[in-house]
């Protein structure tokens, strides 16, 4: 799937704060990754369709450093990415192995990968940070994958800090962390996102200018009829 350059631009200006809230309207209350925070503060807000990636236990006899050589492997997996997706790994909250170096990292970049989130680590963490790949994960680790995790396939479901993530749904990631937009409502958050925005804003403002709180946020009826007459 690929987005439009139209739908980037408005995911763009809609935090993934008020994604949450427009999804919460819908009754989706699971769109946050769990453990997937910025590696480096002030990371730009992104938006991407997902590329899965799926690490499992590590398994001795499979989770070797031979394996990085077998077609079904990181390596192959990183070839497949196309340029624009963000690469989500499901690492089972697993802290103590990096999923990625600075190597596999810095390949991430040449194809033109938008970021990676993923709720474990990444290893070589100073290296990490030179390719500027953005990055949203749950620390860093010295020890490499193959020490906590087998690696078992990319493109399909996986979970990622405690999401249910399909290939190609959409994710949006900025300071707060990495949220999830089904695709099916996608339309939905296009639509619902901006003005949420711009309600917020004008929320702010009165509460800026002094208003109190009951009866701003919620709004009532005067409070709504406010803000229609603001945007007229």
């Amino acid at each position: 799937m690929s987005l439009s350059p139209e739908a980037v631009a408005t995911l763009s200006k809609v935090s993934t704060g008020t994604i949450t809230t427009v999804l919460l309207k819908k009754g989706l209350r699971n769109v946050w990754m769990r453990g997937a925070k910025p590696l480096r503060p002030g990371l730009p807000r992104l938006v991407g369709p997902a590329f899965t990636l799926r690490f499992v236990p590590a398994r001795e006899d499979l989770a070797t450093p031979e394996s990085w050589s077998s077609p079904i492997s990181t390596r192959t997996a990183i070839e497949a990415m196309p340029a624009g997706c963000i690469c989500v790994t499901d690492a089972m909250g697993i802290t103590d192995a990096g999923i990625f170096g600075d190597i596999l990292c810095a390949r991430m970049v040449k194809r033109g990968v938008a970021a990676l989130i993923t709720d474990g680590v990444v290893r070589d963490v100073e290296g990490v940070l030179g390719t500027n790949l953005p990055v949203w994960c749950d620390g860093f680790a010295a020890p490499p994958s193959v020490a906590g995790l087998t690696f078992v396939g990319w493109g399909e479901p996986i979970g990622c800090g405690g999401v249910a993530v399909f290939p190609n749904d959409i994710v949006v990631a900025d300071q707060d962390g990495a949220v999830l937009i089904p695709q099916a409502l996608l339309d939905h958050v296009l639509a619902e996102g901006p003005e949420q925005e711009r309600m917020e804003a004008w929320i702010v403002n009165e509460v800026n200018n002094g208003a109190a709180l009951p009866g701003l946020y919620p709004m009532n009826a005067e409070t709504k009829a406010r803000y229609a007459a603001s945007k007229k």
